[in-house]
């Protein structure tokens, strides 16, 4: 049994206390509670970012904004920001294309 299972968050005594009095730090028992689930809504937007991401890969957060907006979806682009980082989807943008030469530019 670790000093962590001592500590109980439902008890009379302060957490900083228990804390203090088992020698762990409070950090780690906030880094060891439960993760709170997605909200439903987050959840199905998800599901429809992952939808249109699938058959748009070039598009951004600004775009896909828009494209929930016109599906009926009222949307902030921080919020669909979060949830691309989250679902590890970025848009792709094209590199610089450095290495053609202008047909128009003579050496």
């Amino acid at each position: 049994m670790t000093r962590l299972n001592w500590i109980d968050s439902t008890d009379t005594v302060a957490l900083t206390r228990q804390c203090e009095l088992a020698g762990v730090a409070r950090s780690t028992v906030y880094a060891h509670q439960q993760v709170r689930p997605m909200p439903t809504e987050d959840v199905a937007l998800s599901h429809l970012l992952d939808e249109l991401y699938t058959a748009h890969p070039f598009f951004g957060t600004r775009r896909m904004v828009v494209a929930l907006r016109q599906r009926g979806h009222t949307v902030n682009r921080k919020r669909v920001q979060r949830l691309m980082r989250n679902m590890g989807l970025a848009g792709m943008a094209p590199g610089p294309n450095t290495s053609q030469v202008h047909p128009g530019h003579k050496i």
